[in-house]
């Protein structure tokens, strides 16, 4: 398997039974719907070779893993286009849980939103110290939408997941450490080479028990992930053109403080969330709840 050109957004290159994919869309590795159709390409590749045995995930940029979606592509969107969005970044994640292969992710720099449900999609992940996790999508009215709020409780518990996305904050490598999301933390000049020990030495195990293993391991954890992700889709997606998207998206885009949104019309713009009711106050004093999807 030969090393991609230098045009390409995700390099593929074989190192003994590891293959080694770089995001390189400079200068943060924004994944844009073309980073991640090229992911999707170069897992597929992968997949394919009977010679590899290891996936790792590393970064070309300088300053990041991958800093998350693509914000002003993003910022336009109504729920329908939303969802359609969604729908490719969860494609990408569940394509990297389901590969039979062993995935680590070496992190450096920034890994938020989309690049941290990136890499929690993966079964390790290295990081050096200089790195930084996070879920901030709440700063931008609204919620991770690519299996964060699936996989991060999974991962590190929900007491900690639920700091992570409701805060929104940036989580210093060793913190994600302590906190279990990371698996080990080096400094940035022995970041692919402990990456690569790790995939050499998963490299050696059988490969069918392996892939069995992960998917044991995957169902045992989760066994109704696809329920879950569908039910965080469409919440993510129902949040664009709220006025919390809105506003969150056009601060960050525009560099400047989130203003406060406030919360007018509540049984209005609830609507079609599961905490929506039938009517502002029933006569029994129960609220009548709602699925996701807006039906009973």
């Amino acid at each position: 398997m030969a090393a991609q050109g230098s045009a390409e957004l995700v390099h593929l290159e074989l190192r003994g039974r590891t293959a080694l994919l770089t995001l390189d869309h400079p200068p943060v590795n924004v994944l844009t719907r073309e980073v991640l159709q090229t992911l999707a390409s170069r897992l597929e590749d992968v997949e394919r070779d009977p010679e590899v045995r290891v996936v790792v995930v590393a970064s070309a940029a300088e300053r990041a893993f991958a800093a998350g979606a693509d914000i002003r592509e993003m910022a336009p969107m109504g729920p329908s286009a939303a969802h359609e969005h969604g729908s490719q970044g969860q494609a990408v994640t569940r394509r990297i849980e389901r590969l039979p292969l062993p995935v680590i992710a070496a992190v450096h720099g920034a890994c938020l939103g989309g690049g941290c449900e990136l890499a929690l999609a993966c079964d390790f992940i290295v990081a050096s110290d200089d790195a930084t996790f996070g879920q901030p999508e709440i700063n931008l009215g609204i919620m991770p939408g690519w299996g964060g709020t699936r996989r991060l409780p999974r991962r590190i518990g929900a007491a900690r997941a639920r700091r992570w996305i409701l805060l929104g904050r940036s989580i210093p490598a060793r913190d994600a450490f302590a906190d279990g999301l990371v698996d080990r933390v080096v400094p940035r000049s022995e970041l692919l080479p402990t990456a690569f020990e790790l995939a050499t030495e998963l490299s050696a195990k059988p490969p069918v028990a392996l892939a069995a293993a992960k998917y044991a391991l995957l169902n045992a954890l989760d066994p109704e992930v696809d329920e879950g992700l569908a039910y965080e889709l469409d919440l993510w997606s129902r949040l664009f053109g709220t006025q919390g998207q809105k506003e969150g998206m056009r601060a960050f885009l525009e560099k400047r403080a989130l203003s406060e949104t406030p919360r007018a019309d509540w049984d209005v713009v609830s609507a079609g969330f599961p905490w929506a009711v039938s009517s502002p106050d029933p006569p029994s004093g129960k609220r009548k709840k709602v699925g996701a999807s807006g039906r009973d």
